[in-house]
Order: C-alpha cells, then structure tokens, then sequence
C-alpha cells in the first residue's frame, strides 16, 4: 500500500485498509486486531454480528461491504459504522429511520454499477446524484463517497478504467455539493488494490492477502 502511494504522488497513510474477514472466525479477527488493525469488512449481516458479539471489542470499526437486504437493515444499522453498499434510495431511507432509532450516524457509501450486467447490484451512474441527494437531507446518514465492484477481468491493468470513472463521478458529485471535498472512494482487492490506491482509492478491501484463501460457508 505504501509503495502504491508513493509512486502515485499520495500522502503515507491516505489509504485505510479493510480487512475484509468474511468466512473467517471472530479468533482470526483478534490476531489482526492484536497487530493493529481496527477496521473489519463483512458482506453478511448476521455473521458480523455474531463476531462482534464473541469479540466485544469496542475499538473494532465494522464495515458492511456485501449487498444489505431490506430486512437486515435494523440489525446492520445497530452494528456497521460504515455501509459500503447502499444501492437504492429505499435503501437510504430505511437506514436513516433505523440510524434515528439506534441513535448512530452511519458513513455511507453508495455502490456504483458501471458493467451493465444484469443481476448485479448497484445505482446507475446517471442516478448517483438522487441516491447522494437523499442520503444528504436524511438525518442518521454521513454519506462519505462511493464504491465500486469491477467485473473479474483476467488482466488487473484493465480493471483501472472503473476505478478512474469512479473517482471522476466523486469529483462531479462533490462539485455540487453531494460528497465532501474528502470524500472516500471504496475501490479495490486482494488481487488490484494497488492499481486502486493509484487511482485515489481510500478504502481499499482486502480479504484473502491477509487471511489465506477463503473456505466456502454452509448456508
């Protein structure tokens, strides 16, 4: 990470590390959390929330980087200091009534689909600005900035177009007022995180270059 902010002209340290520890047990998560590492990235609710109950550890930042069904919002809300992966303007209404409830402000960060692809989730750019508008006047919400999941591409260097279209979609966001001017893009993996940082990422998710390949879960 560090070599990646060198040589694109960054800050040391402009980047936060996600650990990503999905699959992974709440002990794995305190081995990292032992050397340092505060933040940790889920993509299921209800397995988070096991976790940190066994860790108890009020240092831990959760991050929900999987896709948030409507009735997990509750429980998210109560958990998540951040949410990656808000898709709809639904989406943000409900976490504001339930941030409101909890008492919590949540940072948001609103998923981008920049594929095309059927099934996948994620706002059209051309509807990012309504999805930031809303999440601007709701109360419970901190919207930081966006995020991205590219397609599996067997070249990494041709995964660097969507991380440059995301950023440029931050920067128009933030010239009207949608995003602050330290706005945060979620972007990059275990496999392209380095082209990320490159590309201004400030959140980068990486799972298997810190925890050993995943094992697939029952569910």
């Amino acid at each position: 990470m560090a070599a990646a902010e060198a040589r694109s002209g960054r800050s040391p340290g402009s980047t936060r590390l996600v650990a990503v520890s999905k699959t992974f047990s709440a002990g794995n998560v305190l081995d990292l959390r032992v050397a340092g590492q505060r933040h940790f990235g889920e993509n299921r609710v209800q397995e988070a929330v096991v976790k940190a109950d066994e860790l108890a550890a009020e240092d831990i930042q959760w991050h929900l980087v999987g896709h948030l069904q409507r009735n997990k919002v509750r429980a998210a809300a109560g958990l998540f200091s951040w949410i990656h992966s808000v898709d709809s303007i639904e989406l943000v209404r409900l976490l504001s009534t339930a941030a409101v409830a909890g008492q919590r402000i949540i940072k948001i960060l609103v998923q981008v689909e920049m594929t095309g692809e059927q099934g996948r989730n994620g706002v059209a750019p051309a509807r990012l600005p309504e999805v930031l508008a809303e999440a601007g006047r709701l109360p419970g919400l901190e919207p930081r900035g966006v995020m991205v999941l590219p397609p599996w591409l067997d070249e990494t260097e041709e995964i660097r177009p969507y991380f440059r279209r995301l950023r440029k979609l931050a920067e128009q966001a933030e010239t009207r007022g949608l995003l602050p001017a330290n706005f945060d893009l979620s972007m990059g993996m275990s496999r392209d995180f380095e082209i990320a940082i490159e590309e201004g990422a400030t959140l980068v998710r990486v799972g298997t270059s810190l925890f050993g390949k995943r094992v697939p879960v029952s569910r």
